[in-house]
Order: structure tokens, then C-alpha cells, then sequence
């Protein structure tokens, strides 16, 4: 699989952010959201070519005992499954970061947790994007199917939310997905690329989520670390 990079750092999101972890990231992505923060895994994927064991062997070289595999879509690649089946089997906590639009290679419980983001209709590319990416983005993005057999596992489900047409499609997407998803591991998450840009969209982005009954979550590592890559 292609690897772009392997680092310790702070989880920033979610259910587990502020935890100690070492990050997998994977280059690869069937999708090509026009805000990406990691364009070197979508839009210009680079890295190199490595196997599920050299990938262990960098885990390993770190301290931190819980593991993020992420991308890119690192679904889109059969070595994660038992990459992730043999990091749990040996005590690390397992968390795989997806767009939800793809199934793991395997069956069974691969992960420890499943954090799912769904990619909202303004997260695609302008229509004039090469490689008739617009098309291909639009076509890819929403599959619900997927995204419910994700949820049998434990998971979160964090919207990346701009504005206020974001919200609303984030929260009628909720509605059409039903019972699957735990709605106490919902998180809305303000799309920004500075601390300045997430200040200003939290402030708004917390009273929304106060209003509508779901949790916001904050960006930390755009804080801590300004959103450097490596971070």
C-alpha cells in the first residue's frame, strides 16, 4: 500500500481527541473534496510502497499504543484489514478514518472504531476540475448502504459544516440514515484550514449544535499545531 506518512501526535477530533496516537496515513482516494487538508493523498497522491510489515515495524518504533489509519481512503487498499486485525491482536486500539463510501476487504470487527465522514454536496470539485472529477466526486460521495454497514461497528460520524445550506443537508442526511447511526456520536465539525478561519466558524458552528442537538467538535490540532502536516 502507498504510505505518505507514518508520525506520533495528538488526536485532534472526535470521541477520542487529546489521546496519544500514531498515524497511518495512506495515499489513495476515490474521492477529491475541494477543501482537502491533505491534498499529498488526493489530488497529488505521493508516498511509497509499503508492506503490512514495514508498516507495523513504524508503528512499532512509536510510543503511542492507540493507531489512526487514515488518508486518502485507506479502505481503498485489502493490506489495512490485516494490518488492523494484527495491531489489535497485539493490544493497540484501532481507529480507521473514512469518507464511508467503501467496505474493508475483510469481515468481521477489524477496528476498534470507525470514524466515518460523510462528504457534504459542496465538498466537490468545480465542474471544469480535469479528469472529470466533478462527475466522478458526485457519483461517489453518498452511499448509504456503505455507510450503515460502517455503523455496525462501533463509530462516530463527523460533518465537515461551512454554512448554513451544509447544516441543513448534514442534518436531513441524518434523517435518512435512521436508527444505523448512534446519533450521540454525531459530531459537526467546522470546516477550516487556519486558527483564525476555525475560531470564527466554531463560534457559529457551537450555536447551531446547541440548537439542533448534536455535538460539535473541535478542530484541536488546527490550534496545537496550525494544521502542519506531520501534525
Amino acid at each position: 500500500m502507498k504510505i505518505a506518512e507514518v508520525y506520533a501526535s495528538l488526536q485532534g477530533e472526535g470521541l477520542l481527541a487529546g489521546t496519544p496516537s500514531t498515524f497511518v496515513r495512506t495515499s489513495g482516494c476515490n474521492l477529491r473534496c475541494v477543501w482537502c487538508d491533505t491534498p499529498f493523498t488526493s489530488w497529488k497522491p505521493e508516498g511509497r510502497e509499503l508492506t503490512g510489515a514495514e508498516v507495523r515495524a513504524a508503528v512499532e518504533a512509536l510510543a503511542p499504543r492507540h493507531v489512526v489509519l487514515t488518508g486518502g481512503e485507506p479502505l481503498l487498499f485489502d493490506d489495512v484489514a490485516p494490518l488492523a486485525s494484527g495491531l489489535r491482536r497485539d493490544g493497540f486500539h484501532v481507529t480507521v478514518e473514512t469518507a464511508g463510501t467503501v467496505l474493508p476487504a475483510a469481515d468481521g470487527p477489524l477496528f476498534d472504531l470507525v470514524s466515518i465522514s460523510p462528504k457534504l454536496a459542496s465538498s466537490a470539485p468545480p465542474p471544469d476540475t480535469p479528469g472529470n472529477w466533478a462527475a466522478r466526486h458526485a457519483a461517489a460521495r453518498r452511499r448509504d448502504d456503505v455507510l450503515r454497514a460502517l455503523a455496525a461497528a462501533p463509530h462516530q460520524v463527523k460533518f465537515v459544516v461551512e454554512t448554513a445550506a451544509d447544516l441543513a443537508e448534514a442534518a436531513d442526511w441524518l434523517d435518512d440514515l435512521g436508527p444505523g447511526v448512534d446519533r450521540s456520536r454525531v459530531f459537526f465539525m467546522p470546516q477550516a484550514r487556519t486558527p483564525e478561519e476555525l475560531a470564527t466558524r466554531t463560534a457559529w458552528l457551537a450555536r447551531e449544535c446547541h440548537r439542533l442537538g448534536v455535538r460539535l467538535a473541535p478542530r484541536h490540532h488546527i490550534t496545537w499545531y496550525g494544521g502542519r502536516r506531520g501534525t
